[in-house]
Formats: C-alpha cells, sequence, structure tokens
C-alpha cells in the first residue's frame, strides 16, 4: 500500500469502490496502452465467433469498426510492433492492409457515420474511446457467466421478487456501499436482475482490501462466480445499476404496526350520492378506489365541487393503511387490476366543461377487499377482474 494510505483509508476508499494500487513503471506510453486495449477488443471478437472481423455490408456495424481498426493497426508499424508479443491468435500475419482494400469497406466518414458519430472524431488509430484494461477486467468477470443447473431453485424467488416490485412492496434504489453486498439481496446490473446466492469466505487481498467469492445467479438462468468487488465495480459503473430493497412492508394493512413502520398514505373506496339516474340505480356497484397522502376526510371534503367525484358528495366504505409502500405504483396496479370495469362517464365541471373522472368502477366492495389480499401476499399481478363473473380470475 502507498504510504500516503493507512489501512483505514483504504478500508474507507474500498467502500466507495475506489480502487488503491501501487503505482507501478509504466511499460507503454499512453497511446500504446490504447492500441493494446483496442486489439484486446478485437481478440474477444475472435474468441467468441473463431474468426477475424469482417466488414461486409451484412455485419454488425461493430463487428466493422473492428475490421477497419484491424485494418489500420495492420498499416501501422508502430502498432504492430507494440502487439506482435500478444498476438496469439496470428491476426497480424496476414498482409498488411488486407482490411482496407476490401470492396465493402468503409471509410473513416462512413464507418463513422454508421456509429452516429459526427464530423470531426479522432482517427480510429487513437482508440480515444476504448474503456481501460481495468474497466474491462471487472466487465468481463460480470459477463462470464455459465448456464445454472439448479435454476428451478431461484425463478421462483425472481418471479416473488417481480411481483413485490409491481405491488410497490419492493423498490429499486441506487446502489450505495458494497456492504450491501451480502447472500439474499438482489440487484440489476447490465439490465438484469442478480440474486446473490452464496458468498464465500471473507479473504484480504493486497493493499489490505478485503474480498470473497461470490455466487451470483441472474435471471436469464445464468450464473457467475465472481470477486465481490467485481459486483460493486460493476454496480458503480453501470449508470442502471441498482439494488432491489428487501421486503420489509410489514403489515401493509393492518390495525397495529410496528415501530420501524412507516406510514405512507391510505387507499379508500367511496361511493357517491349522485342523483344521477345510472348512479342512483348501481349505487352499491359503483365505487371509486384511489389512494392518498393525507387524511381521506380532508381529501373528499368539497367533493359536490369537483368533477372527479362526480360533483357530488360521497360516503367512505372502506379504508386501508399503507406502510411502506410506494402508494404510486400501489394505486396503478390497483386502476390496472380493476381496467375492464372502469365507469366510462363523462361530467360537467361548475363551469360547463366536460370532464371524465377516471377512478370509478363497477366492482362489488368484496372483491375490492379480495384484491386487497391479494397486493398484501404480492399474488395481485396475476390476477385480473372478469366483467362476466364480477371476480377476481387468475
Amino acid at each position: 500500500m502507498p504510504k500516503e494510505f493507512t489501512e483505514q483509508d483504504a478500508a474507507l476508499l474500498d467502500e466507495l469502490g475506489v480502487e488503491v494500487e501501487p503505482k507501478q513503471a509504466t511499460r507503454h506510453t499512453a497511446r500504446e496502452e490504447r492500441i493494446i486495449a483496442g486489439f484486446e477488443e478485437i481478440q474477444r471478437f475472435v474468441d467468441l465467433h473463431g474468426r477475424a472481423p469482417e466488414s461486409g455490408e451484412d455485419r454488425d456495424v461493430f463487428e466493422r469498426l473492428y475490421a477497419v481498426r484491424l485494418g489500420r493497426i495492420m498499416q501501422d508499424d508502430e502498432s504492430r510492433r507494440v502487439l506482435a508479443p500478444m498476438d496469439r491468435q496470428g491476426l497480424l500475419s496476414g498482409p498488411a492492409g488486407a482490411e482496407s482494400s476490401h470492396p465493402d469497406a468503409l471509410d473513416d466518414e462512413g464507418l463513422l457515420a454508421e456509429l452516429g458519430v459526427g464530423a470531426g472524431a479522432p482517427d480510429l488509430t487513437d482508440l480515444r474511446h476504448v474503456r481501460s484494461r481495468a474497466e474491462k477486467r471487472a466487465a468481463e468477470e460480470i459477463a462470464n457467466r455459465t448456464r445454472c443447473e439448479d435454476f428451478d431453485r431461484f425463478r421462483p424467488l425472481f418471479e416473488q421478487v417481480q411481483k413485490e416490485i409491481d405491488a410497490g412492496i419492493r423498490q429499486t434504489r441506487p446502489f450505495g456501499r458494497k456492504a450491501e453486498i451480502e447472500p439474499g439481496r438482489f440487484f440489476v446490473v447490465g439490465g438484469q436482475k442478480a440474486y446473490v446466492a452464496e458468498m464465500g469466505q471473507v479473504f484480504t487481498q493486497g493493499y489490505g482490501d478485503k474480498d470473497a467469492r461470490l455466487r451470483v445467479i441472474f435471471d436469464n438462468g445464468t450464473e457467475s462466480n465472481l470477486l465481490r468487488r467485481s459486483l460493486q465495480r460493476a454496480l458503480n459503473k453501470d449508470q442502471a445499476g441498482r439494488r432491489i430493497t428487501e421486503a420489509t412492508a410489514g403489515p401493509l394493512f393492518a390495525d397495529h404496526t410496528a415501530d420501524s413502520d412507516q406510514p405512507s398514505g391510505t387507499i379508500y373506496v367511496l361511493r357517491s350520492k349522485s342523483d344521477l339516474p345510472f348512479i342512483s340505480e348501481h349505487r352499491n356497484l359503483i365505487h371509486k378506489i384511489g389512494v392518498t397522502s393525507g387524511n381521506v376526510e380532508e381529501r373528499i371534503a368539497g367533493a359536490k365541487l369537483q368533477p372527479t367525484f362526480l360533483m357530488a358528495d360521497v360516503e367512505i366504505v372502506a379504508t386501508y393503511g399503507l406502510y411502506n409502500i410506494a402508494r404510486s405504483k400501489l394505486e396503478h396496479v390497483i386502476h390496472r387490476v380493476f381496467g375492464p370495469a372502469r365507469l366510462e362517464i363523462e361530467i360537467k365541471d361548475r363551469f360547463g366543461n366536460p370532464v371524465l373522472p377516471r377512478e370509478w368502477f363497477l366492482v362489488p366492495l368484496h372483491v375490492i377487499d379480495q384484491a386487497v389480499e391479494k397486493i398484501r401476499d404480492g399474488t395481485i399481478t396475476e390476477y385480473a377482474y372478469d366483467t362476466n363473473t364480477a371476480s377476481l380470475i387468475g
């Protein structure tokens, strides 16, 4: 460890995802490092596809980029000299400039246009936008996955987590510290949900930083045996990387709560006192279902002046307290379930303007109670409301 860092400093930096490494004598110039990093990307393409990249019109634009890059490297004596010791696939043994003479090859402007890069971009041989080798090592560990042979054990976990996210019981939040990575936790990295199934014994690497080997299961049925630090780096570098909060919603709807429960609102069910013929005829079936963060009585004050309340007074027929739950997401879920029974009615506001209220539904109260129970056990996303039978169906 460099002398200016104490072990405590290193531990703090480690928690923040900052790598602390001793300075080493530089073997290559900055330009040579970029050339090497760009060549390694080409080598990985060859490892994956078993052939050199080609620049035909039917090829992926990034394969065409690799092909042009390889051609420029082969034309450049300095690049060939730097890369010769690492050319394990014999990519530099072909005739120099062969790629650039390919009848389908794009020039720099054409290729950069394909990539959406405007004029004035640096020459491809500069390789300015190639990721650093440290960044690639972390990404490779995440990408190096194998088929999860016992994925049937984990599939129900991912399905349940998604239900709890849809119901607002769990949330996704920005990743913060390495300490959040532990067995049983869920994350989103590279656009996929990841579950930390196992963690090996913690050990101390060089420079005093602690690490552990993880077994991480991904929701596409693959798994990876990677270091805790590698998952931390990947989450820090992924702008969309998230941690999924624990399902600690507690009593979502209950008469009592624990000290740690945080009230977040109330589901309310109302009936209208409107004298409109259709409302009067079906009064016991027509309900407004909403969610508020405040007092329900205050929410309905002045109802007869508001088109959302059908320009009439209302009565409260049921309320359910919310704790530790995202009320806006929950309201969306409820309205999606009962969407087929939404009441289509046009009301004129007090200025004579037509308004279409969106929170009134032709649903019996006992079915609303059933939906609340489905929200509580996390299964609501499996159900929809059937208007023919006036019931929830799975």
